[in-house]
C-alpha cells in the first residue's frame, strides 16, 4: 500500500492517525464485551475505518454525515464522548435513543449525524433533503451519506441518485463496497464491474478510491469537497475494502474463504498507515504506546460512567409522550370577510398563505410546477414562489419523502403532494419507518405534510381510487387529516404545515370541484383532533368523515324525520373520542359510515372503542357501513355497487328500528 502525503503536515498526519486509532480500539473492547454478554449485538467495522474517519475529517462539524453501522470513526471521529456511545450500545437512558434503538441507529443534531434505519435506502433520499436546504441557503455546505453494496440493488439508492442529479445537490454517496452483503457475494449482487459505473447513467461524476488507504480517501475527498462548493454536485463515490468480521458477530464469517480474509488482513488500514509513519518519522514507536494507553484508558473511564448508570425504567407515560414531537396549536382567527369557494379553492389558498407565511416551506411533487399539478392546484405557484420552492419531481415517490424529511432535518419545511393517493404504496417505507418513528427514536421532528388526492365516485378505477387512510392511522408517530368540507380544509392545512410531526392530510377528489362553501380570506387555523358535530339529534349517531358526510347528509335531508347527530370526525389520528363518547352516551346507537372497504377499516377501530367505553349506553349492535372487501373497480355500475352509498340509508333505518 503506497501513501502520498501531497501537502499534509506531519501534525495532519498524526491527527488522522489518532482519529483511525480510536474506533479501532473500541472495537476490541467491544469485541470483549459482547463475549462478556455485556453488550447485545454488534456490527463490526474493522478494516473499514479509513472510510469513516477520512470522510468525517474532510467534512467541517457543521456539515451534515448520514453513516451506517459499520461507521464507529464517523462518531468518534466527531468527538461524541465515549461514555454516551457506551451508554446507547447497553440502552441506557444517557444514549441517543432512551434505550429505544440499539447500534447506530440514532442521530445527534449537536453533532450533525444522521443515523440509519434497517431498511437502509432512505437515508440516501434524506441526504439530498439536507443537501437541497443547503444548496437553498448557498451555505457551500457538502452532505455525506454511506451505503453499502448490498444497499445499491434497492430503489431508493437509483430514486436518490437520480432526485440529486437532477436538481445537482452537493452530495457524497458513499459506497462501502466491503465484498458481502450479510453472507451474499457481489458476484450475486450486481453483474457491472464497478459500482461506480452506475454514475454514468444519472449523468453524475463517480470515482473508486481504496477505502484502505486512509491519505487517498482524505486527499481525494478534500479536492471533491472544494469543487463542489465551487459548482453544487453530486459525486458518487466506490470505496473498495473489506468486511473483516461477520455481518454481526453472531454470524460469524465461516463463508468467506481464507485466502480472502488473508489477502486483505495484509491491506489493514490502520497496520499500514501506522508502519508508514513511523518509516517517515512522523510517528515514533515510543508515542504510538502513549497514544493506546491514553485511549484504552479513555475507553475504560468512559465505559465505567455508562456501566454505573442505572438501567432503563419503563413509564406508560414517557413512552407515549415521545412518539409525537410536543406541539403548542397556535389559534389564528379570522375576520368576518369571507368567500364562496370550491374545497379544491381552499386547498389552494392554504398553500398559497402558507408559503407566505412560512419562507422555509418546500412543496415537492410530479407536475406541480409550471403544470400546476394534476389537478391544477398550484397552478401559478412557480411564477409567484420560485422553482426553488415549488419543485417537480421525477417519479419516485419514496425518495422524494425521505428528501422531505432530509428538508426537515436541516431547518425547512416540507410538503410532498402525491398526485393519488394511490401511489403513496411507493413511499410507504419511509412514511411508517422513517417519518413516523423518528421523534420516538431520537427526538427528531419530521416537519413533512403528504398531501393525498384519494376516493372514488370518478369511475377511476382501482389505481387512481382507493382511500387508505387506515394504511396510516395504525402507525403510532403520523397524524392523519380527512376534511369534508372546504372551511375545514383550509384550516386543517394551515395547522398541519405548522405541526412539526408527519400529517398525512387526505383529499377527497369528488368534493375538489362539487362542495361550496363561505371560506374566510384571511389566514386561520383548526385544532387538530377535533371532530365537528354537524347536525344535532337524539335517536342515533352517525360517525363519518370525507365524502360519506356529504352523503350522510343526503340521507338525513331525505329522511328528515330522522333525529341524529351526525359527527365530521375532520381528524382520524388524533381521534377525537370525547365527542364520540358524549354522543353516544346521548343516543345509545351509532353507526359508523367510511368509503374505505370494511375489513380493518377505522371504523373497526372506532366500533370497538365504543364497545369498550360505553357498553352499558349502548341499545343496539355498533354498525359499520363501508365500500366492499374488494378493489375498486371502474365501470360505473361496479363502482356504485362497490360503494356503500347505496346501503346506508337501509342499513341505518335497521338501526334506528332495533
Amino acid at each position: 500500500m503506497i501513501f502520498y502525503r501531497q501537502d499534509l503536515t506531519d501534525a495532519q498526519l498524526l491527527d488522522l492517525y489518532k482519529k483511525i486509532l480510536k474506533p479501532r480500539l473500541i472495537e476490541e473492547k467491544m469485541l470483549i464485551l459482547i463475549r462478556q454478554g455485556k453488550v447485545s449485538k454488534w456490527f463490526s467495522g474493522i478494516g473499514q475505518e479509513a472510510i469513516a474517519v477520512g470522510v468525517t475529517a474532510v467534512l467541517d462539524e457543521s456539515e451534515y454525515v448520514l453513516p451506517m453501522h459499520r461507521n464507529l470513526g464517523v462518531f468518534t471521529s466527531r468527538n461524541i464522548p465515549l461514555h454516551r456511545l457506551f451508554s446507547q450500545w447497553q440502552g441506557k437512558a444517557n444514549g441517543f435513543t432512551k434505550g429505544r434503538d440499539r447500534s447506530f441507529h440514532f442521530g445527534t443534531q449537536e453533532y450533525k449525524i444522521i443515523g440509519m434505519i434497517s431498511h437502509l435506502g432512505p437515508q440516501l433520499g434524506i441526504a439530498d433533503g439536507i443537501a437541497l436546504a443547503n444548496k437553498l441557503q448557498n451555505n457551500k455546505k457538502i452532505t455525506a451519506v454511506f451505503t453499502g453494496e448490498g444497499a445499491t440493488s434497492e430503489g431508493d439508492f437509483h430514486e436518490a441518485l437520480n432526485i440529486a442529479a437532477v436538481w445537482k445537490l452537493p452530495v457524497m454517496f458513499i459506497i462501502e463496497n466491503n465484498g458481502y452483503g450479510l453472507s451474499t457475494p457481489t458476484n450475486e449482487q450486481y453483474c457491472c464491474e464497478n459500482l461506480a459505473d452506475k454514475g454514468v447513467g444519472y449523468g453524475m461524476e463517480s470515482h473508486i478510491i481504496d477505502g484502505n488507504n486512509i491519505l487517498e480517501v482524505y486527499n481525494k475527498l478534500s479536492k471533491l469537497k472544494a469543487q463542489m462548493q465551487e459548482n453544487p454536485h453530486p459525486v458518487l463515490l466506490e470505496f473498495k475494502t473489506f468486511r473483516m468480521r461477520g455481518h454481526e458477530e453472531a454470524s460469524g464469517i465461516k463463508y468467506v474463504p481464507q485466502e480472502l480474509r488473508d489477502e486483505w488482513s495484509e491491506k489493514d488500514p490502520v497496520t499500514n498507515y501506522r508502519k508508514f509513519l513511523i518509516e517517515t518519522g512522523v510517528l515514533t514507536a515510543e508515542f504510538d504506546d502513549q497514544l493506546h494507553n491514553e485511549i484504552k484508558q479513555e475507553i475504560e473511564d468512559n465505559f465505567a460512567i455508562a456501566n454505573a448508570e442505572p438501567e432503563i425504567v419503563p413509564t406508560y407515560e414517557g413512552e407515549l409522550d415521545d412518539v409525537y414531537k410536543p406541539y403548542q396549536y397556535h389559534e389564528f382567527s379570522h375576520s368576518s370577510e369571507s368567500q364562496n369557494i370550491r374545497f379544491i379553492d381552499a386547498i389552494r389558498k392554504s398553500l398559497e398563505q402558507s408559503m407566505k407565511k412560512h419562507d422555509n416551506l418546500v412543496i415537492m411533487g410530479q407536475d406541480i410546477a409550471e403544470y400546476g399539478g394534476a389537478f391544477k392546484i398550484t397552478d401559478g405557484f412557480v411564477e409567484f414562489f420560485g422553482k426553488a420552492r415549488v419543485r417537480n419531481t421525477p417519479i419516485c415517490e419514496s425518495a422524494v419523502v425521505s428528501t422531505g424529511m432530509g428538508l426537515s432535518i436541516n431547518g425547512y419545511k416540507a410538503i410532498v403532494e402525491m398526485q393519488f393517493a394511490d401511489f403513496v404504496s411507493t413511499g410507504f417505507n419511509p412514511i411508517v419507518n422513517l417519518l413516523a418513528k423518528s421523534h420516538y427514536r431520537w427526538g427528531e421532528k419530521a416537519d413533512v405534510v403528504i398531501r393525498m388526492p384519494c376516493g372514488g365516485g370518478t369511475q377511476a378505477g382501482p389505481f387512481h381510487s382507493q382511500t387508505n387512510e387506515a394504511w396510516f392511522t395504525k402507525t403510532p408517530g403520523l397524524k392523519v387529516v380527512y376534511p369534508a368540507f372546504p372551511y375545514d380544509a383550509k384550516g386543517l392545512l394551515n395547522t398541519s404545515i405548522n405541526d412539526p410531526n408527519p400529517v398525512l392530510f387526505f383529499e377527497h377528489k369528488l368534493l375538489y370541484r362539487s362542495v361550496y362553501q363561505d371560506v374566510p380570506n384571511d389566514y386561520y387555523t383548526i385544532p387538530l383532533g377535533k371532530a365537528a358535530l354537524i347536525k344535532e339529534g337524539k335517536k342515533i349517531t352517525i360517525i363519518a368523515f370525507g365524502a360519506t358526510v356529504h352523503w350522510a347528509l343526503e340521507t338525513l335531508e331525505k329522511n328528515p324525520e330522522i333525529e341524529a347527530d351526525l359527527i365530521d370526525l375532520r381528524t382520524l389520528q388524533p381521534l377525537d373520542t370525547e365527542t364520540i363518547f358524549a354522543s353516544v352516551k346521548k343516543t345509545g346507537k351509532v353507526i359508523i359510515y367510511q368509503e374505505d372497504t370494511l375489513f380493518g377499516g377505522i371504523a373497526s377501530d372506532i366500533s370497538a372503542l365504543i364497545m369498550e367505553q360505553c357498553f352499558e349506553y349502548l341499545d343496539g349492535p355498533v354498525k359499520r357501513v363501508a365500500s366492499l372487501d374488494s378493489p375498486i373497480p371502474f365501470t360505473k355500475a361496479l363502482e356504485d355497487q362497490f360503494l356503500p352509498k347505496n346501503r346506508f340509508e337501509n342499513e341505518l333505518m335497521d338501526l334506528l328500528a332495533y
